[in-house]
């Protein structure tokens, strides 16, 4: 029974990931994927179904929108998405938001 215990070198499996992660520079990768798929619970349904693609590329989110008028919308608030965006990653994720 001694065989299963647990080790000063040993570490749980998150952490071990997360340091993986760092070490390579994927953090943020998943970290933008993340913001990616919180669209809809970021911005609200309506936005989310008018929205045909999303991307984020050297620290700017680049948004598709189906709808001109929702895109005149968000150009005024584009302050509030980064806001949004950054407070959801924990960090500065994005520093300025395209709208297409």
């Amino acid at each position: 029974m001694s065989d299963l215990k647990r080790t000063s070198n040993e570490a749980p499996l998150k952490e071990v990931i997360d340091r993986w992660l760092k070490a390579y520079g994927l953090d943020a990768k998943m970290k933008e994927m993340d913001v990616i798929q919180a669209w809809p619970e970021l911005m609200g349904t309506a936005v989310a179904h008018r929205t045909k693609s999303i991307k984020i590329r050297n620290k700017t989110l680049y948004v598709s929108l189906e709808s001109s008028v929702m895109r005149d919308e968000l150009a005024h608030g584009k302050s509030v998405i980064i806001q949004r965006i950054n407070e959801y990653a924990g960090f500065a994720i994005i520093n300025d938001v395209w709208l297409g």
